[in-house]
């Protein structure tokens, strides 16, 4: 069965490029559009992947979601890429930079498909 990978981002054009490059590649995608429903996605969906962008709901909606995902014994080992533009934004600073971060990958905003599909390789094969 191929990996299933989640995009999370409130990004409706981001999230469907997204999924077309992956289901190209024969991935399974679920979406979620912010991180409350990513939150109750990745229970019943059970992922392989997540790519969770950073600013949704909130500007650190990202790194709480990540949080809680470490915290719960069941999601912690999903591997999970954070994918977001805040370096380039007026937020910059208030992004964690310490371990109170807990991701496995980071991919910049614009993200070229090679760039996508190499950091899924990596985690998903």
């Amino acid at each position: 069965m191929a990996p299933k990978i989640m995009v999370v981002d409130d990004d409706p054009d981001f999230v469907e490029i997204t999924r077309t490059i992956l289901l190209q590649k024969g991935y399974g995608v679920v979406t979620a559009a912010s991180g409350d429903e990513a939150l109750a996605k990745v229970r019943t969906d059970k992922p392989d992947l997540i790519l969770l962008d950073i600013m949704m709901d909130t500007i650190l909606d990202g790194v709480n979601v990540s949080q809680e995902l470490r915290e719960d014994p069941e999601l912690r080992q999903i591997p999970l890429i954070m994918v977001s533009s805040i370096t380039s934004t007026e937020h910059a600073e208030m992004f964690p930079t310490d371990e109170y971060l807990h991701v496995d990958g980071w991919l910049s905003k614009p993200v070229q498909p090679d760039d996508l599909l190499k950091a899924v390789t990596r985690f998903v094969g």
